[in-house]
């Protein structure tokens, strides 16, 4: 799988400069972590699961968490997982689960469902990428993270964990800085099992009984804000400790209306004015689109979404422009080992030094994102990756 490889290859090589990278559910997990981007989440009660996902992967989706916990109500587990195996089947009866099947991961409400669900899935537990992990404390993870080991070792695959972090502990302030220092230190313990680290934003909030407008961003809510930062700072370092941190869910979405219309609107974004003024944005989606930059600007990587309309927007605002790509190109010259450069664009300075991790960090988006061609920019990518624009690849 790539991506934008749902696109026409003519379109891809006018869009980028370097063309996305395509790798599978054996890649190097650095990799994975990074590929994840919009995560798409569905309630496994679907009745059309397996043609859902085949769907969604030939829309450009990489990733699905089929969730059995607060997606669905409680009476409906059984049947739900149920519904599960049998979706597995039919989409290992698919022809695009044998060429290029997305990421699947189970969203799993107790441990002991781990070994269970590899246990009656099979031959199909080929398709399965690994589960993920509610309400992620040291004292509640160690027991999901050891059932995965049993997982792995009935199945002989290797099934990644995704933590999310959500619990009261991590909101409370007394509690906080223990709590964050017992998931490190479970994580860190784990790490080969670990993939990636996901934020539970909608139950931080949940905590005060607050919620968060189409017109506010995570990140104006100031005491989820600080939680984000606090998470961060623990456990996504960029000294080699750290994990990939993906960004909160966006809860808001219109089916009534086209994604895109055509209208001209001011930009939430200042900076962007003039390319995102011609975007033809619904009101719905500011919201998004700032809130993706304000992840990427305090160090998330890809995002929880609930609606296929948040897709394309995730991954036109993941690929690394022609300028950050040329500017991480020059700060990563063998020959340099300090000194401050001229950027190419000659607007800028680069800091050989300070800004080496930025600069590692970006070329590996750029190997899974791609990078976009000097006069191609995020409404471009947009629209080619939105649903009226696939003509298939």
């Amino acid at each position: 799988m790539r991506h934008f490889g749902h696109i026409a290859p003519e379109v891809r090589q006018r869009l980028f400069h370097q063309e996305p990278r395509t790798f599978t559910s054996e890649s190097p997990a650095r990799m994975l972590a990074v590929a994840l981007g919009a995560t798409l989440y569905s309630p496994a009660t679907r009745p059309h699961l397996a043609e859902d996902v085949v769907k969604q992967a030939d829309r450009g989706v990489v990733s699905m968490v089929l969730c059995l916990e607060d997606s669905i109500g409680d009476a409906d587990v059984t049947e739900a997982e149920e519904n599960l195996i049998r979706q597995f089947s039919a989409l290992a009866d698919q022809p695009r689960a044998t060429d290029d099947p997305p990421l699947l991961f189970i969203r799993v409400r107790t441990p002991e469902q781990i070994p269970d669900l590899v246990h009656r899935l099979g031959p199909h537990v080929r398709l399965l990428s690994g589960f993920v992990l509610p309400k992620f404390t040291e004292e509640r993870g160690v027991p999901f993270l050891e059932a995965l080991g049993d997982a792995e070792a009935l199945s002989s695959r290797r099934l990644y964990a995704m933590p999310v972090l959500e619990s009261p502990e991590l909101m409370h302030l007394e509690t906080r800085r223990e709590a964050l220092a017992g998931i490190a230190r479970t994580v860190d313990k784990y790490r080969d099992r670990v993939l990636a680290l996901r934020l539970g934003v909608t139950d931080f909030c949940s905590t005060y009984g607050l919620r968060r407008t189409p017109d506010m961003t995570a990140y104006d809510v100031q005491i989820v804000a600080s939680v984000i930062a606090d998470v961060v700072n623990q456990l996504a370092r960029a000294d080699g400790t750290g994990f990939t941190v993906s960004g909160p869910v966006w809860e808001y979405f219109r089916v009534q209306q086209r994604m895109f219309k055509p209208q001209l609107r001011r930009s939430p974004f200042h900076g962007r004015a003039e390319e995102l003024r011609t975007a033809l944005i619904e009101h719905d989606m500011d919201g998004l689109l700032r809130e993706i930059e304000l992840d990427r600007a305090n160090g998330l990587l890809g995002k929880t979404c609930i609606h296929p309309s948040h897709v394309p927007p995730v991954h036109a605002l993941s690929v690394v422009s022609h300028e950050e790509y040329s500017d991480a190109r020059d700060i990563l010259r063998p020959e340099l080992d300090g000194g401050v450069l001229r950027s190419a664009y000659t607007n800028k300075m680069n800091e050989v030094k300070p800004h080496r991790a930025w600069a590692e960090r970006t070329l590996e988006r750029a190997a899974v994102f791609g990078v976009a061609n000097e006069d191609v920019g995020f409404v471009e990518l947009l629209a080619a990756g939105a649903p009226a624009e696939r003509k298939g690849a």
